[in-house]
């Protein structure tokens, strides 16, 4: 017997061109029923009802996989991951590439290499770290082609916390609500500071709602100066402001 309601799930990532085979599909699954399981114990996420899943967490998570496609075998980065969203869905739906969830809450560290293990899902690695702090170093720094950042923060926070993780080349790809028109005004000057441009602002929306998704995708054209990130207290207080 299935957790969540399998042929809304399906019906939903194919309106979006992502064609989720059945293991697939019992992968999405097995890691709703071990979410809401865990979360009796752990409070990882506030949406437990299985169609809501399909939808605020599924669903939601595939519209970064729309606005931009990964290439094949492609290194992602999932900033700010929480209990694995959107990083664990693109994974199960795109098993070719290889993919880091960072994450500064440990139970939920550990929740998502729990999940990793019972999916058997390879080339994936949860990672227990702060943004600014693995930006800076080589290991991670300017390694990935795609860095997705899921209702992390404000515009500017967000582009030093992701782009340093992007090599030269690579997009970062923000996933906001609407009325974004201020805020990425704002962000502009940082963004460009930090080796970056906005190539595209994709409105995608969630299968069987009205919620419209903005997809901010910002490409990296240039390598970050070794200035940046720095440190959250002062990406928060001078946003913009050059160090």
């Amino acid at each position: 017997m299935t957790f969540l309601p399998l042929d809304l799930l399906r019906a939903g990532a194919s309106e979006m061109g992502i064609e989720l085979s059945e293991s697939q599909l019992t992968q999405l699954d097995s890691y709703a029923a071990f979410l809401v399981e865990t979360n009796k114990q752990f409070n990882l996420t506030r949406i437990t009802d299985p169609e809501d899943i399909v939808t605020f967490h599924y669903l939601d998570s595939f519209t970064c996989l729309a606005a931009l496609d990964i290439s094949d075998r492609g290194n992602v980065i999932d900033v700010g991951a929480g209990p694995g969203f959107p990083g664990i869905p693109i994974k199960i739906a795109r098993p070719d590439i290889s993919i880091a969830l960072l994450e500064a809450t440990r139970k939920k560290t550990d929740f998502m290499t729990s999940v990793m293990q019972r999916l058997s899902l390879e080339n994936a690695v949860a990672l227990n770290a702060r943004a600014e702090e693995i930006g800076r170093e080589p290991e991670y720094r300017e390694q990935y082609d795609i860095a997705y950042a899921r209702a992390l923060s404000d515009m500017k926070v967000l582009a030093e916390l992701c782009l340093p993780l992007v090599r030269v080349g690579g997009y970062v790809v923000a996933q906001k609500s609407q009325n974004i028109d201020e805020e990425l005004v704002a962000a502009k000057a940082i963004i460009g500071q930090l080796g970056g441009k906005i190539e595209n602002i994709r409105q995608i929306q969630i299968p069987g709602t009205e919620i419209i998704r903005q997809l901010v995708v910002i490409q990296k054209i240039k390598p970050t100066p070794p200035q940046y990130p720095r440190t959250y207290a002062r990406i928060v207080a001078n946003g913009a402001k050059k160090t």
